[in-house]
């Protein structure tokens, strides 16, 4: 729920567009980004992970990206084009989750949390008000293309997923238990 509360500041920082406020807009973009690896790994040590948090990390990720890319692309420091595949992708993945939500969770693969790293990087390295030659290009298009890949794998596994029979109630139940 942090990340979704410093969204509006980081986007306000991002707009004012001065090397200050770049550099603000950095830290608290760092300190958002850096929730989100926190939470993942608090919920996997002490066995909280829930369908809840399956869902709403998800959607806190985009928010925060989200709203960086469209930033920075109307800001003129990104090509549209970027922001619109990476965009393209992490809605359709969020659409693909509530698709087959009554037949079970997709939770995020390795090549997600690769992809939401490379996207972090590349952002980053697009928030900050320095001259970094050919890195932040380089980075974002592979985080471009990790986007891309893992967004083919969630069509394939929700599609799987979506073949299988809707569980009973009882089952559910029964799932919930344990």
């Amino acid at each position: 729920m942090l990340r979704l509360v410093l969204v509006p500041l980081f986007v306000v920082l991002l707009v004012a567009d001065t090397s200050e406020s770049r550099i603000a807009a950095f830290l608290v973009f760092a300190v958002a980004s850096f929730t989100d690896l926190l939470d993942g790994e608090v919920a996997r040590r002490r066995g909280l992970i829930t369908d809840f948090g399956k869902i709403a990390d998800p959607i806190a990720d985009k928010a925060l990206t989200g709203s960086a890319l469209v930033t920075l692309s109307a800001l003129g420091a990104l090509s549209w084009w970027v922001t619109g595949i990476i965009m393209v992708r992490e809605i359709g993945v969020t659409l693909l989750r509530f698709w087959v939500i009554r037949r079970g969770v997709i939770p995020a693969s390795r090549g997600g949390k690769i992809k939401t790293v490379l996207q972090i990087v590349a952002i980053g390295l697009y928030i900050l008000p320095v001259s970094l030659g050919l890195l932040r290009g380089g980075v974002m298009l592979a985080a471009v293309a990790v986007t891309l890949i893992t967004g083919a794998d969630y069509v394939v596994r929700a599609v799987r997923l979506r073949r299988r029979p809707v569980p009973a109630v009882a089952e559910v139940l029964a799932e919930d238990k344990n």
